[in-house]
Protein backbone atom coordinates (compact mmCIF):
# COMPACT_ATOMS: atom_id res chain seq x y z
CA UNK A 1 0.00 0.00 0.00
CA UNK A 2 1.37 3.61 -0.94
CA UNK A 3 1.18 5.99 2.29
CA UNK A 4 2.91 8.47 0.38
CA UNK A 5 -0.34 8.91 -2.08
CA UNK A 6 -2.94 9.24 1.22
CA UNK A 7 -4.30 12.59 2.20
CA UNK A 8 -3.95 13.73 5.95
CA UNK A 9 -7.54 14.01 5.99
CA UNK A 10 -7.93 10.31 4.78
CA UNK A 11 -6.08 9.35 7.70
CA UNK A 12 -8.02 11.32 10.08
CA UNK A 13 -11.05 10.42 8.82
CA UNK A 14 -9.89 6.87 9.27
CA UNK A 15 -9.08 7.99 12.89
CA UNK A 16 -12.24 9.13 14.14
CA UNK A 17 -13.93 6.00 12.09
CA UNK A 18 -11.94 3.88 14.48
CA UNK A 19 -13.00 6.43 17.56
CA UNK A 20 -16.30 6.03 16.52
CA UNK A 21 -16.34 2.01 16.09
CA UNK A 22 -14.94 1.77 19.59
CA UNK A 23 -17.53 4.63 20.97
CA UNK A 24 -20.00 1.85 20.19
CA UNK A 25 -18.82 -0.60 22.06
CA UNK A 26 -18.44 1.61 25.13
CA UNK A 27 -21.72 3.51 25.03
CA UNK A 28 -23.20 1.39 27.86
CA UNK A 29 -20.44 3.80 29.94
CA UNK A 30 -21.54 7.03 29.07
CA UNK A 31 -25.60 5.67 29.95
CA UNK A 32 -24.05 4.67 33.50
CA UNK A 33 -22.63 8.25 33.81
CA UNK A 34 -26.35 9.80 33.08
CA UNK A 35 -27.09 8.19 35.95
CA UNK A 36 -24.78 9.64 38.10
CA UNK A 37 -25.39 13.37 37.26
CA UNK A 38 -29.08 15.50 38.54
CA UNK A 39 -31.37 14.22 36.32
CA UNK A 40 -33.14 16.72 33.92
CA UNK A 41 -29.63 18.69 33.89
CA UNK A 42 -27.35 19.01 30.58
CA UNK A 43 -24.82 16.93 31.78
CA UNK A 44 -27.61 14.21 32.29
CA UNK A 45 -29.02 14.99 28.89
CA UNK A 46 -25.41 15.07 27.39
CA UNK A 47 -24.77 11.65 28.61
CA UNK A 48 -27.56 10.04 27.42
CA UNK A 49 -26.95 11.41 24.29
CA UNK A 50 -23.37 9.91 23.82
CA UNK A 51 -24.78 6.86 25.19
CA UNK A 52 -27.52 6.66 22.00
CA UNK A 53 -25.76 4.05 19.99
CA UNK A 54 -27.66 5.72 17.10
CA UNK A 55 -26.45 9.10 17.55
CA UNK A 56 -22.34 7.87 17.42
CA UNK A 57 -21.53 7.89 14.33
CA UNK A 58 -23.07 11.24 13.56
CA UNK A 59 -21.68 12.58 16.83
CA UNK A 60 -18.39 11.52 15.34
CA UNK A 61 -18.91 12.45 11.86
CA UNK A 62 -19.77 16.36 13.03
CA UNK A 63 -16.19 16.39 14.82
CA UNK A 64 -14.76 15.22 11.64
CA UNK A 65 -16.57 17.69 9.42
CA UNK A 66 -15.56 20.92 11.74
CA UNK A 67 -11.42 19.02 11.32
CA UNK A 68 -12.02 19.05 7.90
CA UNK A 69 -13.67 22.70 7.85
CA UNK A 70 -10.78 23.78 9.55
CA UNK A 71 -7.60 22.45 7.83
CA UNK A 72 -9.13 21.82 4.48
CA UNK A 73 -8.41 24.12 1.85
CA UNK A 74 -10.78 25.41 -1.14
CA UNK A 75 -11.96 24.09 -4.22
CA UNK A 76 -12.97 25.46 -7.92
CA UNK A 77 -16.39 24.22 -8.37
CA UNK A 78 -19.61 25.08 -10.16
CA UNK A 79 -22.35 26.72 -8.65
CA UNK A 80 -25.96 26.92 -8.80
CA UNK A 81 -25.36 29.70 -11.38
CA UNK A 82 -23.52 27.23 -13.94
CA UNK A 83 -20.35 30.03 -13.25
CA UNK A 84 -16.88 28.45 -11.60
CA UNK A 85 -16.37 29.81 -7.80
CA UNK A 86 -14.24 29.23 -4.86
CA UNK A 87 -15.73 27.09 -2.52
CA UNK A 88 -14.88 24.90 0.78
CA UNK A 89 -13.43 21.41 0.01
CA UNK A 90 -14.99 20.12 3.22
CA UNK A 91 -18.41 22.05 1.84
CA UNK A 92 -17.80 20.63 -1.80
CA UNK A 93 -17.39 17.12 0.08
CA UNK A 94 -20.30 16.81 1.22
CA UNK A 95 -22.14 18.19 -1.71
CA UNK A 96 -20.33 16.67 -4.26
CA UNK A 97 -18.81 13.73 -3.25
CA UNK A 98 -21.22 11.67 -0.85
CA UNK A 99 -25.30 10.78 -1.25
CA UNK A 100 -27.05 11.24 1.60
CA UNK A 101 -30.21 9.80 -0.27
CA UNK A 102 -29.90 6.59 1.85
CA UNK A 103 -30.15 8.00 5.27
CA UNK A 104 -33.08 9.94 4.45
CA UNK A 105 -35.09 6.94 2.72
CA UNK A 106 -34.55 5.07 5.75
CA UNK A 107 -35.43 7.50 8.03
CA UNK A 108 -38.93 8.25 5.84
CA UNK A 109 -39.43 3.85 5.03
CA UNK A 110 -39.12 3.28 8.58
CA UNK A 111 -41.76 5.98 10.03
CA UNK A 112 -43.52 4.25 7.43
CA UNK A 113 -42.99 0.96 8.03
CA UNK A 114 -43.76 1.29 11.84
CA UNK A 115 -47.49 2.88 12.03
CA UNK A 116 -50.23 0.46 12.89
CA UNK A 117 -52.10 -0.30 9.62
CA UNK A 118 -48.47 -1.74 8.43
CA UNK A 119 -47.48 -3.76 11.82
CA UNK A 120 -51.41 -5.48 11.56
CA UNK A 121 -51.10 -6.39 8.83
CA UNK A 122 -47.67 -8.01 8.66
CA UNK A 123 -49.33 -9.34 11.76
CA UNK A 124 -52.42 -11.55 9.81
CA UNK A 125 -49.54 -12.53 7.39
CA UNK A 126 -46.92 -14.36 9.72
CA UNK A 127 -50.04 -15.35 12.10
CA UNK A 128 -51.74 -16.79 8.63
CA UNK A 129 -48.72 -18.92 7.82
CA UNK A 130 -48.03 -20.19 11.62
CA UNK A 131 -50.97 -21.64 11.48
CA UNK A 132 -49.71 -24.12 8.94
CA UNK A 133 -46.32 -25.31 10.73
CA UNK A 134 -46.57 -28.37 13.12
CA UNK A 135 -45.72 -26.48 16.77
CA UNK A 136 -47.28 -24.88 19.69
CA UNK A 137 -48.86 -21.33 18.99
CA UNK A 138 -45.77 -19.05 20.64
CA UNK A 139 -42.88 -21.19 18.97
CA UNK A 140 -44.76 -21.34 15.06
CA UNK A 141 -45.28 -17.49 15.76
CA UNK A 142 -41.76 -16.77 16.21
CA UNK A 143 -40.70 -19.14 13.51
CA UNK A 144 -43.11 -17.49 11.22
CA UNK A 145 -41.83 -13.90 12.01
CA UNK A 146 -38.09 -14.50 11.71
CA UNK A 147 -38.71 -16.43 8.18
CA UNK A 148 -41.70 -13.99 7.00
CA UNK A 149 -40.49 -10.75 8.27
CA UNK A 150 -37.05 -10.77 6.73
CA UNK A 151 -38.24 -11.99 3.39
CA UNK A 152 -40.60 -9.31 2.62
CA UNK A 153 -37.26 -7.53 3.45
CA UNK A 154 -36.75 -8.16 -0.77
CA UNK A 155 -40.05 -6.53 -1.67
CA UNK A 156 -40.78 -4.02 0.67
CA UNK A 157 -36.77 -3.05 1.26
CA UNK A 158 -34.65 -4.13 4.26
CA UNK A 159 -35.39 -1.36 6.42
CA UNK A 160 -38.88 -1.19 6.32
CA UNK A 161 -38.70 -5.11 7.42
CA UNK A 162 -36.31 -4.75 9.69
CA UNK A 163 -39.14 -2.30 11.72
CA UNK A 164 -42.23 -4.23 11.32
CA UNK A 165 -40.23 -7.21 11.98
CA UNK A 166 -38.54 -5.81 15.29
CA UNK A 167 -41.95 -4.47 16.58
CA UNK A 168 -43.51 -7.41 16.52
CA UNK A 169 -41.03 -9.07 18.21
CA UNK A 170 -40.88 -6.69 20.76
CA UNK A 171 -44.81 -6.94 21.62
CA UNK A 172 -44.77 -10.56 21.42
CA UNK A 173 -41.76 -11.53 22.76
CA UNK A 174 -39.27 -9.33 24.25
CA UNK A 175 -41.46 -7.24 26.12
CA UNK A 176 -42.60 -10.51 28.11
CA UNK A 177 -41.01 -12.96 30.93
CA UNK A 178 -38.21 -14.11 28.15
CA UNK A 179 -34.48 -14.26 29.03
CA UNK A 180 -31.74 -12.28 27.87
CA UNK A 181 -29.84 -15.05 26.26
CA UNK A 182 -33.01 -15.76 24.22
CA UNK A 183 -32.91 -11.88 23.04
CA UNK A 184 -29.75 -11.68 22.41
CA UNK A 185 -30.07 -15.01 20.18
CA UNK A 186 -33.15 -13.76 18.65
CA UNK A 187 -31.65 -10.03 17.98
CA UNK A 188 -28.71 -11.80 16.24
CA UNK A 189 -31.09 -14.04 13.86
CA UNK A 190 -32.86 -10.92 13.06
CA UNK A 191 -30.37 -9.16 12.11
CA UNK A 192 -28.46 -11.52 9.79
CA UNK A 193 -32.16 -12.98 8.62
CA UNK A 194 -32.82 -9.16 7.36
CA UNK A 195 -29.47 -8.97 6.07
CA UNK A 196 -29.72 -11.63 3.85
CA UNK A 197 -33.10 -11.66 3.11
CA UNK A 198 -33.02 -8.54 1.03
CA UNK A 199 -31.12 -10.64 -1.80
CA UNK A 200 -34.02 -11.96 -3.58
CA UNK A 201 -34.58 -9.05 -5.86
CA UNK A 202 -31.82 -6.92 -7.06
CA UNK A 203 -33.18 -3.31 -5.44
CA UNK A 204 -33.94 -3.66 -1.34
CA UNK A 205 -30.90 -4.57 -0.16
CA UNK A 206 -28.58 -1.65 0.42
CA UNK A 207 -25.22 -3.71 -0.72
CA UNK A 208 -27.02 -4.94 -3.58
CA UNK A 209 -28.41 -1.55 -4.63
CA UNK A 210 -24.69 -0.39 -4.68
CA UNK A 211 -23.40 -2.85 -7.63
CA UNK A 212 -26.75 -4.13 -9.44
CA UNK A 213 -26.56 -1.63 -12.20
CA UNK A 214 -22.90 -1.66 -12.65
CA UNK A 215 -22.77 -5.49 -12.33
CA UNK A 216 -25.64 -6.25 -14.80
CA UNK A 217 -27.13 -7.72 -11.95
CA UNK A 218 -31.47 -8.74 -12.32
CA UNK A 219 -33.69 -10.14 -10.33
CA UNK A 220 -33.09 -13.74 -11.87
CA UNK A 221 -29.44 -13.28 -11.15
CA UNK A 222 -30.23 -12.48 -7.62
CA UNK A 223 -32.67 -14.61 -6.97
CA UNK A 224 -30.58 -17.94 -8.78
CA UNK A 225 -27.37 -16.80 -6.90
CA UNK A 226 -28.30 -15.42 -3.68
CA UNK A 227 -32.05 -15.69 -2.96
CA UNK A 228 -33.21 -19.26 -2.50
CA UNK A 229 -29.74 -19.89 -0.05
CA UNK A 230 -31.00 -17.17 2.14
CA UNK A 231 -34.23 -18.40 1.89
CA UNK A 232 -33.03 -21.50 3.22
CA UNK A 233 -30.77 -20.03 5.76
CA UNK A 234 -33.02 -18.25 6.96
CA UNK A 235 -35.32 -21.08 7.89
CA UNK A 236 -32.70 -23.52 8.97
CA UNK A 237 -31.59 -20.86 11.02
CA UNK A 238 -34.57 -19.78 12.51
CA UNK A 239 -35.81 -23.80 13.37
CA UNK A 240 -32.90 -24.37 14.95
CA UNK A 241 -33.01 -21.38 17.20
CA UNK A 242 -36.67 -22.22 18.22
CA UNK A 243 -35.66 -25.56 19.26
CA UNK A 244 -32.70 -24.52 21.29
CA UNK A 245 -35.27 -22.25 22.91
CA UNK A 246 -38.22 -24.35 23.22
CA UNK A 247 -39.92 -24.39 26.60
CA UNK A 248 -39.33 -20.26 26.25
CA UNK A 249 -41.49 -20.79 23.79
CA UNK A 250 -43.88 -23.12 25.10
CA UNK A 251 -45.93 -20.56 26.94
CA UNK A 252 -48.85 -18.48 25.89
CA UNK A 253 -48.39 -15.39 22.57
CA UNK A 254 -48.84 -12.29 23.96
CA UNK A 255 -48.99 -8.99 22.02
CA UNK A 256 -50.56 -10.38 18.86
CA UNK A 257 -54.13 -9.24 18.44
CA UNK A 258 -54.65 -7.86 21.93
CA UNK A 259 -56.92 -5.35 22.46
CA UNK A 260 -55.07 -1.83 22.94
CA UNK A 261 -58.53 0.36 22.60
CA UNK A 262 -58.16 1.31 19.13
CA UNK A 263 -60.34 0.24 16.30
CA UNK A 264 -59.37 -2.13 13.90
CA UNK A 265 -58.37 0.28 11.07
CA UNK A 266 -60.70 -0.23 7.98
CA UNK A 267 -59.48 -2.43 4.84
CA UNK A 268 -59.14 0.98 3.18
CA UNK A 269 -56.43 2.47 5.14
CA UNK A 270 -54.30 -0.62 4.62
CA UNK A 271 -54.67 0.16 1.18
CA UNK A 272 -53.39 3.59 1.30
CA UNK A 273 -50.32 2.59 3.85
CA UNK A 274 -49.29 0.07 1.16
CA UNK A 275 -49.48 2.86 -1.71
CA UNK A 276 -47.50 4.97 0.06
CA UNK A 277 -44.82 2.45 0.78
CA UNK A 278 -44.92 1.31 -2.95
CA UNK A 279 -44.54 4.85 -4.18
CA UNK A 280 -41.48 5.40 -1.60
CA UNK A 281 -39.60 2.75 -2.42
CA UNK A 282 -40.57 3.24 -6.47
CA UNK A 283 -38.78 6.69 -5.58
CA UNK A 284 -36.07 5.94 -3.51
CA UNK A 285 -33.18 6.66 -5.21
CA UNK A 286 -34.97 10.35 -5.61
CA UNK A 287 -34.83 12.62 -2.07
CA UNK A 288 -36.91 15.29 -3.34
CA UNK A 289 -40.09 13.16 -4.32
CA UNK A 290 -40.04 10.72 -1.67
CA UNK A 291 -39.54 13.40 1.44
CA UNK A 292 -42.74 15.39 -0.48
CA UNK A 293 -44.37 11.89 -0.29
CA UNK A 294 -43.71 11.55 3.24
CA UNK A 295 -44.74 15.24 4.10
CA UNK A 296 -48.47 14.11 2.13
CA UNK A 297 -48.38 10.90 4.44
CA UNK A 298 -47.70 12.80 7.95
CA UNK A 299 -50.98 14.53 6.56
CA UNK A 300 -53.09 11.56 6.09
CA UNK A 301 -52.22 10.31 9.68
CA UNK A 302 -53.05 13.51 11.23
CA UNK A 303 -56.40 12.85 9.24
CA UNK A 304 -56.56 8.99 10.40
CA UNK A 305 -55.09 9.62 14.38
CA UNK A 306 -57.75 7.45 15.66
CA UNK A 307 -56.58 4.59 13.80
CA UNK A 308 -52.61 5.30 14.59
CA UNK A 309 -50.16 4.85 16.55
CA UNK A 310 -47.41 7.49 17.43
CA UNK A 311 -45.42 8.03 14.51
CA UNK A 312 -41.68 7.00 15.27
CA UNK A 313 -39.87 10.35 14.37
CA UNK A 314 -37.36 10.70 16.82
CA UNK A 315 -36.29 7.01 16.86
CA UNK A 316 -36.37 6.91 12.55
CA UNK A 317 -34.21 10.07 13.15
CA UNK A 318 -31.80 8.85 15.31
CA UNK A 319 -31.30 6.04 12.91
CA UNK A 320 -30.90 8.22 10.09
CA UNK A 321 -28.61 10.52 11.73
CA UNK A 322 -26.61 7.14 12.29
CA UNK A 323 -26.03 6.75 8.84
CA UNK A 324 -25.95 9.89 7.77
CA UNK A 325 -22.66 9.89 10.12
CA UNK A 326 -21.42 6.85 8.32
CA UNK A 327 -21.74 7.92 5.05
CA UNK A 328 -19.74 11.04 5.63
CA UNK A 329 -16.90 8.82 7.41
CA UNK A 330 -17.40 6.08 5.47
CA UNK A 331 -16.78 7.97 2.05
CA UNK A 332 -13.13 8.55 2.83
CA UNK A 333 -11.64 4.86 3.71
CA UNK A 334 -11.30 3.75 0.45
CA UNK A 335 -7.53 4.18 0.37
CA UNK A 336 -7.38 1.00 2.72
CA UNK A 337 -10.43 -1.06 1.76
CA UNK A 338 -9.84 -0.85 -2.05
CA UNK A 339 -6.68 -2.43 -1.89
CA UNK A 340 -7.59 -5.30 0.44
CA UNK A 341 -10.29 -5.88 -1.60
CA UNK A 342 -8.75 -6.26 -4.90
CA UNK A 343 -5.89 -8.40 -3.41
CA UNK A 344 -7.51 -11.19 -1.80
CA UNK A 345 -8.45 -14.62 -3.92
CA UNK A 346 -12.25 -15.90 -4.04
CA UNK A 347 -12.26 -17.84 -0.60
CA UNK A 348 -10.16 -15.21 1.53
CA UNK A 349 -12.23 -12.44 -0.17
CA UNK A 350 -15.24 -13.85 1.17
CA UNK A 351 -14.10 -14.91 4.87
CA UNK A 352 -12.27 -11.05 4.51
CA UNK A 353 -15.58 -9.23 3.09
CA UNK A 354 -17.85 -10.70 5.99
CA UNK A 355 -14.96 -9.74 8.75
CA UNK A 356 -14.98 -6.65 7.06
CA UNK A 357 -18.81 -5.75 7.14
CA UNK A 358 -18.34 -6.18 11.21
CA UNK A 359 -16.57 -2.61 11.05
CA UNK A 360 -17.92 -1.05 8.38
CA UNK A 361 -21.49 -0.73 6.37
CA UNK A 362 -22.06 -3.46 4.11
CA UNK A 363 -23.37 -1.34 1.59
CA UNK A 364 -19.89 0.56 1.28
CA UNK A 365 -17.87 -2.59 1.12
CA UNK A 366 -20.09 -3.75 -1.92
CA UNK A 367 -19.71 -0.14 -3.34
CA UNK A 368 -15.73 0.05 -3.10
CA UNK A 369 -16.04 -3.20 -4.86
CA UNK A 370 -17.63 -2.07 -7.65
CA UNK A 371 -14.62 0.73 -8.60
CA UNK A 372 -12.25 -2.16 -8.30
CA UNK A 373 -11.94 -2.67 -12.34
CA UNK A 374 -11.96 -6.31 -13.96
CA UNK A 375 -13.26 -8.35 -10.60
CA UNK A 376 -13.71 -11.66 -11.74
CA UNK A 377 -17.57 -13.07 -11.50
CA UNK A 378 -16.58 -15.35 -8.97
CA UNK A 379 -15.13 -12.39 -6.68
CA UNK A 380 -18.18 -10.31 -6.96
CA UNK A 381 -20.02 -12.99 -5.78
CA UNK A 382 -17.72 -13.54 -2.87
CA UNK A 383 -17.66 -10.01 -2.04
CA UNK A 384 -21.65 -9.99 -2.00
CA UNK A 385 -22.16 -13.16 -0.19
CA UNK A 386 -19.89 -12.12 2.55
CA UNK A 387 -21.28 -8.59 2.66
CA UNK A 388 -25.01 -10.02 3.17
CA UNK A 389 -23.89 -13.27 5.79
CA UNK A 390 -21.51 -10.15 7.92
CA UNK A 391 -24.65 -7.93 8.20
CA UNK A 392 -25.74 -9.34 11.39
CA UNK A 393 -22.09 -9.17 13.68
CA UNK A 394 -22.52 -5.25 14.89
CA UNK A 395 -24.88 -2.37 14.87
CA UNK A 396 -23.00 -0.31 11.70
CA UNK A 397 -22.75 -4.00 9.42
CA UNK A 398 -26.04 -3.31 7.78
CA UNK A 399 -27.93 -0.27 7.61
CA UNK A 400 -31.43 -1.43 9.05
CA UNK A 401 -29.63 -2.59 12.23
CA UNK A 402 -29.55 0.63 13.84
CA UNK A 403 -33.64 1.00 13.39
CA UNK A 404 -33.96 -2.62 14.93
CA UNK A 405 -31.71 -1.88 17.55
CA UNK A 406 -33.75 1.19 18.60
CA UNK A 407 -37.10 -0.63 18.74
CA UNK A 408 -35.46 -3.50 20.94
CA UNK A 409 -33.01 -1.86 23.14
CA UNK A 410 -34.89 -0.57 25.69
CA UNK A 411 -36.39 -4.22 26.53
CA UNK A 412 -32.71 -5.30 27.60
CA UNK A 413 -33.31 -3.12 30.49
CA UNK A 414 -30.63 -0.47 32.32
CA UNK A 415 -27.43 -2.31 31.15
CA UNK A 416 -28.73 -1.72 27.47
CA UNK A 417 -27.47 -4.01 24.27
CA UNK A 418 -23.68 -5.48 24.67
CA UNK A 419 -22.50 -5.11 21.11
CA UNK A 420 -20.21 -8.49 22.44
CA UNK A 421 -23.17 -10.04 23.26
CA UNK A 422 -24.72 -9.13 20.14
CA UNK A 423 -21.54 -10.44 18.29
CA UNK A 424 -21.94 -13.94 20.37
CA UNK A 425 -25.71 -13.96 19.50
CA UNK A 426 -24.98 -13.54 15.60
CA UNK A 427 -21.88 -15.65 15.12
CA UNK A 428 -24.74 -19.06 14.20
CA UNK A 429 -26.83 -17.50 11.74
CA UNK A 430 -23.38 -15.52 10.04
CA UNK A 431 -21.69 -18.97 10.14
CA UNK A 432 -24.55 -20.89 8.60
CA UNK A 433 -25.27 -18.48 5.78
CA UNK A 434 -21.76 -18.46 5.21
CA UNK A 435 -21.79 -22.61 5.12
CA UNK A 436 -24.88 -22.27 2.64
CA UNK A 437 -22.95 -19.28 0.46
CA UNK A 438 -20.18 -21.80 -0.06
CA UNK A 439 -21.75 -24.94 -0.66
CA UNK A 440 -24.92 -24.16 -2.91
CA UNK A 441 -24.83 -24.05 -6.28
Amino acid sequence: MDFSAVSTIEIIATIIFAIAIIHTFIAKKFEDMAHHCPKGSISYHAYHFLGEVEAVFGIWAGIFMAIYFFIGGSVDAIGHDGLMHKTSEALYYLEHKLNFTEPAFVFVIMCMAATRPVIKLAEKIIVLFSNVLPFKKKRSFYISALVIGPILGSFITEPAAMTVTAIILLNSFFLGGMSTKFKYATLGLLFVNISIGGTLTNYAAPPVVMVAAKWNWGMSHMFFNFGYKSVIAIVIGSLVVSQFFRKELEGELEGVGADDGKPEPKFWKYIVHLLFLGLVVLTSHHMVVFLGLFIFFLGFTTITETYQDRIKIRESLLVGFFLGGLVTLGGLQAWWLKPIISSLGELPLFIGTTALTGITDNAALTYLAAQVEGLSDAAKYSVMAGAVAGGGLTVIANAPNPAGLSILKDSFGEEGVSPLKMLLGSLFPTILAMVLFQILV
